[in-house]
C-alpha cells in the first residue's frame, strides 16, 4: 500500500488504484492550515488515520514514522491523481498557495532573527554618533563655554548612551532565547553579530566553520586573494578573548577551534532546540589547555 498526500486531500492506494481516501474541505483557509504543516514536516491527522497500523511506502520524508520512506519507489512518478476528478478547482489552490505565501512572509518579518540583525546595525550606527559627539565636546571644552551653550550636545550625547545600554540589554535577551547554546560558549554579543554578519540564524546554522572563521573579514580576504601576503585568521571572532588574549602563535588554531565548536552550537540552536552548552564548554576547555601546551 502507499499513502499518497496532495493539496486537496490524501489518498491510501495499490498498485492499480485508490484503495481509501480523505478530501480536505473545499475552504481555502483549512487548505492553507494543512499545507502549512506540511510545509513544517507535520504529519496531518488524516494521514495518521488513514494510514491506521498499516505502515504504508510514503515518499516524504516528514512520514517516515507513520509508513515505510522510500522516495525513488516507481509508483510515486507513475501513479497520477487529478484535482478535478474530486471536484477541486484549481483556482482554490491560486488561492490558497497566494495566501499561504502571504502568511509565510508575515512571519519571516517577524522573526527574531531579523530584529537582531536592525538592532545590531542602530547598536553600531548609535556608537558612531556616540563617539563623533564625544569628540565634538572634548573639543568644545577646551574653551571658555557657558554651560547654556553646551547643554543641548551634553544632553544628546547621554540620550544616546541611554539607548546604547537600552539596546544592549535587549539584544542580550533576544539572543540568548534564540541561540542560548552559542551564546553560552561565546557570548550574546559576539553571537549577536555574527547572525547579523550572515543575514540570520538559518544562514549561519548552515555555513560551514572555516565560515563562520572568517565571517566579518571579507575585505582582508579579498585583499589577501587580490594581492597575496598573509590569509586573515579570524573575523568577528576574534573579540572572543580566548582568540585576542592568546599567543600570535595560538590564535589560527585557537581560532578553528571556537570557529568548529559555534558551528555546532548554532545547528543545535536552529535545527534541534537541545542544551549541548556544557558538553562544548567542557570541549573547548580541554582542547585549549592541549592547543596552549603545544
Amino acid at each position: 500500500m502507499y499513502l499518497i498526500t496532495r493539496w486537496f486531500g490524501t489518498f491510501l492506494c495499490d498498485e492499480k488504484s485508490i484503495v481509501k481516501k480523505t478530501l480536505f474541505p473545499k475552504s481555502v483557509d483549512d487548505i492553507v492550515a494543512r499545507l502549512e504543516k506540511i510545509g513544517k514536516g507535520e504529519i496531518l491527522e488524516e494521514e495518521k488515520k488513514l494510514s491506521g497500523n498499516k505502515k504504508p511506502i510514503v515518499s516524504e520524508k516528514r512520514l517516515w514514522s507513520i509508513g515505510e520512506f522510500d522516495p525513488k519507489n516507481p509508483f510515486f512518478k507513475k501513479f497520477e491523481i487529478d484535482s478535478s476528478d474530486f471536484g477541486f478547482s484549481t483556482h482554490i489552490l491560486h488561492e490558497a498557495s497566494i495566501l499561504l505565501a502571504e502568511k509565510q512572509v508575515e512571519e519571516k518579518l517577524h522573526a527574531e532573527d531579523l530584529q537582531i540583525i536592525q538592532m545590531v546595525n542602530s547598536l553600531g550606527e548609535l556608537t558612531q554618533i556616540s563617539n563623533l559627539i564625544s569628540e565634538r565636546l572634548e573639543c568644545w571644552k577646551m574653551l571658555p563655554t557657558p554651560d547654556e551653550y553646551i547643554r543641548p550636545l551634553t544632553d544628546l550625547f547621554s540620550s544616546v548612551n541611554v539607548e546604547i545600554s537600552r539596546l544592549d540589554d535587549l539584544i542580550e535577551q533576544t539572543v540568548t532565547k534564540i541561540a542560548p547554546n552559542t551564546s553560552k560558549i561565546i557570548g550574546p554579543v559576539i553571537t549577536a553579530r555574527l547572525i547579523s554578519f550572515a543575514g540570520g540564524i538559518e544562514r549561519l546554522a548552515c555555513m560551514p566553520a572555516s565560515t563562520i572563521q572568517l565571517l566579518g573579514a571579507e575585505k582582508a580576504l579579498f585583499r589577501f586573494k587580490k594581492e597575496g601576503g598573509r590569509p586573515p585568521k579570524h573575523g568577528i571572532i576574534f573579540q572572543h578573548p580566548n582568540i585576542n588574549k592568546s599567543q600570535p602563535q595560538t590564535r589560527g588554531k585557537i581560532a578553528r577551534l571556537i570557529a568548529t565548536k559555534i558551528s555546532i552550537a548554532i545547528k543545535a540552536d536552529f535545527f534541534t532546540g537541545r542544551d549541548i552548552s556544557s558538553f562544548l564548554e567542557k570541549s573547548i576547555d580541554s582542547q585549549l589547555k592541549r592547543i596552549r601546551n603545544l
